[in-house]
């Protein structure tokens, strides 16, 4: 089965509510101000439009700022793109609508006030693209519409008003469009490392399970063959020849077969996966009545040895030369705890910069992602480290 990754979006989601917030105060401070426009200006339309086109404007402005509350993307796309459509709609119906008598104070009609915040709602869901042209489409809108509404001896040259409101506002809209891009590309750096960090979590998982295969050939093999060489055909010969049979098996039936662990080759494959990290270190193994029934599947206990293995990579690197580190296991009837603690520096589990994957990928969600796993951190500035792995079969 292919899993589809979805590529994440939280630096660009982050920096689009800003942008909405930033947005609807826009919305809300052009209301509070050109309130008294809207109101003279509402006998040289047709008699609904007025009302009907201001709060639609300014409703689906502010409805875009308040969706930054609700910290879901698409609504915030969804919303932006509402609002900026509704703005066009507002400045081509207007058209329409307008019957004078012409403006004669210099003031243009009051949509032409505001196309920039109108554009940046555009740029915060839209591809940059398209936000451009419609800052452009808008711009060039709200302008004919002065040209029309105005009183001939009062309107100034199209173009150049147009080229002015279109240079005026895309300096907003090209520091959005830029930064947008930016949490883009912040977003797809931290897919990219998190992929990294994960095949470095597998290759290691492949390294601990060729050591399990090479202890099996020791174990397995070789012994076998050193006592038929010795002793010849005995029971226990045949015995053993037929275990070491039935573990080559499991590794040929693959990773999506029922292969399982006992007891003695967990605390086998945990030995292996902290040596392979520190040399030397000794696991303190305790064992509860019934622990010898424990089983748990090929997959679960690879998983966890490769979480081990980080835990202490994380200790070797960060606790600092002078740290003590001890890894308990306890093996119990269904159930398997593993606790690796340090005497270092310690930190703020919640101070991790997002750019650590050690603990995000390796630990914590390698245990999230395992059936019946978990994981806990517990540590504090100069008070030391300890990392919780568990497995329950329950």
């Amino acid at each position: 089965m292919t899993v589809a990754v979805v590529p994440r979006r939280d630096a660009t989601d982050r920096i689009t509510r800003m942008f909405a917030v930033f947005t609807g105060s826009g919305y809300l401070v052009y209301l509070l101000l050109l309130l008294p426009s809207i109101v003279r200006q509402a006998d040289r339309t047709a008699s609904l439009w007025t009302p009907v086109a201001a709060v639609a404007v300014f409703g689906t402005g502010l409805l875009f700022g308040l969706s930054a509350l609700a910290r879901n993307g698409t609504l915030l796309r969804a919303t932006g793109g509402l609002a900026a459509v509704t703005f066009l709609v507002a400045v081509a119906t207007g058209l329409w609508a307008w019957h004078g008598p012409p403006l004669t104070d210099g003031q243009g009609v009051w949509l032409s006030a505001f196309p920039g915040v109108a554009s940046l709602a555009a740029a915060a869901s839209w591809r940059p693209a398209a936000a451009f042209g419609y800052m452009v489409v808008a711009c060039a809108g709200v302008q004919y519409f002065n040209s029309v509404a105005r009183d001939p001896a009062m309107t100034s040259p199209l173009i150049p008003d147009i080229a002015f409101t279109i240079m005026f506002c895309s300096l907003f809209v090209g520091a959005a469009v830029m930064a947008l891009r930016t949490g883009r590309i912040l977003d797809s750096t931290l897919d990219a490392t998190h992929a990294a960090a994960a095949a470095a979590a597998a290759s290691r998982a492949r390294t601990v399970e060729r050591a399990r295969f090479d202890a099996m050939i020791h174990d397995g093999v070789m012994s076998t063959l050193l006592v038929a060489s010795r002793q010849g055909t005995t029971a226990s010969l045949s015995a053993q020849a037929a275990h070491t049979l039935r573990k080559f098996d499991g590794l040929r039936a693959g990773p999506g077969s029922d292969e399982r662990f006992d007891a003695t080759e967990i605390v086998t494959h945990l030995r292996t996966a902290a040596g392979d990290v520190e040399e030397g270190l000794v696991l303190d193994i305790r064992r509860t009545p019934g622990s010898e029934k424990l089983s748990i599947p090929a997959d679960a206990t690879r998983a966890i040895g490769a979480a081990l293995a980080e835990a202490l990579r994380n200790s070797l690197g960060h606790a600092g030369p002078d740290a003590d580190r001890s890894v308990t296991v306890t093996l119990a009837a269904g159930r398997l705890d593993i606790e690796v603690a340090d005497t270092g520096r310690g930190f703020d589990p919640k101070a991790v910069p997002a750019d650590r994957l050690g603990l995000a990928v390796s630990i914590t969600g390698r245990m999230a992602q395992l059936s019946g796993g978990s994981a806990h951190i517990d540590s504090r500035p100069n008070n030391g480290t300890r990392v919780r792995l568990g497995w329950s079969g329950e």
